[in-house]
């Protein structure tokens, strides 16, 4: 039977990948990667460095990549849309990514899919997989990766929770309509939405965690929040494209 490795392979740094991940690196035939198309953005440089390391890891040469066009994705006004329009956008991607591990993997092949810091942690592979195998019959496995937030509280030298307390991870849409309490880690925010927490708020900022161009803050929304943002907008333009994520603490 066919067989998918999912590898998580850190965040941005080779050295981040494991030992489990260079095994199932050695494993595969054939990596799948998705194409954006005209919106490429990070595209190019994140395949680069799926590349980079392939390269860095493998042992044994023969293995291909296979670049997988990215459907659009429509836009949405609230969260019911949203989910809706996601919702869209895996089933379209989930027939295309079975029509080319049934195309691009004899029987007996062995595919993977390499995911940006861990699997786990928003990312849509894993559920777009479960979707596909209504259309096609394989096996797969999941390899943990170092994740941004791990990364994150290693750069700035901090605990990631305050001393018996728990800690949200979240995205810049809920921090927006259900606000800060306690300690939050915000993901896939691009209207740097910490810019609405009060004053005292504490924030440790990062972006291309892990690579050549990182950028990292750390302070009180108060006194850095702007310099983030001008920070921020200064990089995409630069790069155009930004990963980052930060963490927020209440001042009480």
């Amino acid at each position: 039977m066919r067989r998918i490795h999912v590898i998580g392979i850190g965040a941005g740094d080779p050295d981040f990948v494991t030992a489990q991940a260079v095994s199932a690196l050695n494993d595969t035939q054939v990596f799948f990667a998705m194409d954006k198309g005209p919106r490429r953005g990070a595209t190019d440089e994140l395949v680069a460095v799926r590349k980079q390391i392939c390269d860095r890891f493998i042992t044994e040469p023969g293995y291909r990549f296979v670049e997988l066009v990215d459907p659009p994705r429509a836009e949405a006004a609230d969260v019911a849309g949203y989910r809706r329009v996601v919702a869209d956008w895996h089933a379209e991607r989930a027939r295309i990514w079975a029509a080319a591990i049934e195309t691009e993997l004899g029987p007996d092949g062995v595919g993977a899919f390499l995911a940006w810091g861990d699997p786990s942690l928003y990312d849509s592979t894993l559920r777009i997989l479960d979707k596909v195998s209504e259309y096609v019959n394989f096996e797969y496995d999941v390899i943990p990766g170092i994740t941004a937030i791990q990364v994150l509280t290693a750069r700035h030298r901090i605990p990631l929770n305050d001393v018996g307390e728990p800690v949200l991870i979240t995205t810049g849409r809920q921090l927006r309509e259900h606000g800060l309490a306690g300690s939050a880690v915000v993901m896939l925010d691009a209207d740097c939405t910490f810019a609405q927490c009060p004053p005292q708020t504490r924030i440790w900022w990062g972006a291309y965690l892990g690579t050549p161009d990182e950028l990292l803050y750390s302070g009180t929304v108060g006194d850095i929040g702007a310099e983030i943002v001008a920070a921020r907008a200064e990089a995409r333009a630069r790069h155009g494209w930004i990963m980052d994520t930060y963490l927020l603490r209440s001042a009480d």
